[in-house]
């Protein structure tokens, strides 16, 4: 709209646009600022874009760094977990090594002393029958001086065995203190070292041998005490076989004596 109180060339005429006066300028007034901001969107955009380019890269690198560092720790726990696992069944297997060439001997040493005890009371049978009548009274005798130490023998196995049984249980609970188990222990190996019968059949090296290799323990629902521990059961069998052997190495001496 025309301001017809201003002077004619602050006046845009649309006769002036059609012959190409004044009125262009308004066009170019306009264009200008559209152009720079057109370029600066243009800029603005193509930096934001670098940017953001740059940080993703960024945040891509650091995330694969973290990632192989997770994975490096991952392997590594792996791995030492693997060689643990390796170490503790390469030393079980030493210890079931170690304890069935145990039970071997015991066995084998039992089975020595089942055929000896066989053959003394071969022999004793042919003594017997070659001298029935008068070694019959010295053979009672002997054998009625026998029972008392067999006796007394019997009761110390069998007193023995209670106190091995309770020792392992203890062995095996996730409860009961150590200090019972090895008071225990420390009272059995006084009394192999102290009692005459003990001495007689050597206990206290089989004690020993016991508290020290003898790791075994029933399933975790076991409730039987009996069923705990391996190493004791083969030394009270071996030690009940060397009461018996004793009777009749003493009778057979004293026999042969007479």
């Amino acid at each position: 709209m025309n301001n017809l109180n201003d002077p004619p060339n602050w006046n845009i005429r649309p006769s002036s646009r059609a012959d190409g006066g004044d009125g262009s300028r308004w066009n170019y007034a306009l264009l200008v600022p559209m152009l720079g901001l057109a370029a600066f969107r243009w800029i603005w955009s193509r930096e934001s874009r670098k940017e953001i380019e740059k940080e993703r890269e960024a945040y891509r690198q650091r995330t694969a760094a973290f990632q192989q560092g997770l994975e490096a720790k991952y392997h590594a726990t792996i791995s030492e977990g693997r060689r643990a696992v390796a170490q503790l069944s390469l030393e079980l297997e030493k210890e079931q090594n170690r304890t069935t060439s145990y039970r071997e001997a015991l066995i084998s040493q039992g089975r020595k002393m089942v055929e000896e005890k066989k053959l003394l009371e071969q022999e004793r049978a042919r003594v017997l029958q070659e001298k029935r009548q008068p070694l019959r009274s010295a053979y009672l005798s002997c054998l009625g001086k026998e029972e008392d130490w067999q006796r007394r023998a019997r009761l110390l196995l069998r007193e023995f065995e209670d106190a091995l049984t309770e020792r392992q249980s203890i062995y095996c609970s996730l409860v009961l203190p150590r200090h019972k188990r090895l008071e225990i222990e420390k009272s059995l190996l006084v009394r192999a070292s102290t009692d005459p019968v003990a001495a007689d059949l050597e206990m206290a090296a089989g004690l020993t041998d016991i508290f020290k290799h003898d790791t075994y323990c029933g399933d975790v629902w076991n409730t039987n005490k009996r069923h705990n521990g391996r190493l004791m059961w083969l030394y009270l069998r071996y030690w009940e076989l060397m009461v018996e052997l004793k009777k009749f190495k003493s009778v057979e001496r004293a026999i042969l004596e007479k």
